[in-house]
C-alpha cells in the first residue's frame, strides 16, 4: 500500500524534526570559544583554493588576515592581486617549485626568511585569520622545524585563527589541528594533458 502525500509528509517533517534536535544539541554544546586552527590536505585540488576562500570571507567580515606562501612560482597570482588591494599582507617564498630549483640550502634558506615573518604573524594579535599555504611541504622536507612550527601555533594569540594547507600533513599538526578536511584526487585535467587555465587554476 503507498502512502498519501500528506503521510509522506508527516514522515519527512518527523524525520527533519529529528535532524533539528540533533543540531541543536551541538549547538547548545559547543559553547567554547577560540581561534581556530584548521589544515586541509590531501592529494586533490583546491586546498589553497579553499584556504584563500576562508581568508575572502574573513575580510569580508572586516577581520585583518595575512598570507604565507610557500613554494609557489613568481608568476603572477590571482589571490593576491585581489586581497592585497583589500589590506592583506602577503610572504611569498616565490623560489618555484621545489623540483625546479633542485637546491636544499637555497629552498631552506627562502624557507626559513618566510618562516620568520609567519612567527611575527602568530605573535600579532591584531591579526585574526592567517593562512600558511603549503607549509606541510616544509616541514615535510624538513626546510622547517616540526616542534617549532607546533610550539608558535600553540602559542599564538587565543583568538587568532590559521589556516595550513598542503599535501602529506605532519601527524602532530593533524592532531592540533581543531578542524582536518582532506581533499581527495579523483580527477584532474593535467592528467589528461589540459594546460593549467588562468583564473581557474592560478
Amino acid at each position: 500500500m503507498s502512502l498519501s502525500d500528506e503521510q509522506k509528509q508527516q514522515r519527512h517533517k518527523a524525520r527533519q524534526q529529528k535532524v533539528k534536535e540533533n543540531v541543536d544539541k551541538k549547538i547548545a554544546h559547543a559553547q567554547q570559544e577560540k581561534g581556530l586552527l584548521l589544515v586541509i590536505t590531501g592529494n586533490g585540488k583546491g586546498k589553497s583554493t579553499s584556504g584563500f576562500g576562508t581568508i575572502a570571507r574573513a575580510v569580508g567580515h572586516d577581520k585583518k588576515c595575512a598570507v604565507a606562501q610557500f613554494i609557489k612560482g613568481t608568476w603572477e597570482n590571482g589571490e593576491r592581486n585581489l586581497l592585497e588591494k583589500l589590506g592583506v599582507e602577503f610572504q611569498v617564498m616565490a623560489t618555484g617549485f621545489t623540483w625546479e630549483t633542485q637546491n636544499k640550502a637555497g629552498d631552506t634558506e627562502a624557507a626559513q626568511l618566510v618562516w620568520q615573518e609567519c612567527k611575527r604573524m602568530l605573535n600579532d594579535d591584531s591579526l585574526d585569520v592567517i593562512l600558511f599555504d603549503e607549509l606541510t611541504y616544509m616541514v615535510s622536507y624538513g626546510y622547517i622545524d616540526l616542534d617549532e612550527v607546533v610550539k608558535a601555533l600553540t602559542n599564538r594569540p587565543k583568538m587568532q585563527s590559521v589556516i595550513i594547507t598542503g599535501r602529506g600533513a605532519h601527524r602532530e599538526l593533524i592532531d592540533l589541528a581543531d578542524t582536518v578536511s582532506e581533499v581527495k584526487n579523483i580527477k584532474h585535467a593535467f592528467e589528461s594533458g589540459v594546460k593549467a587555465l588562468k583564473g581557474v587554476d592560478w
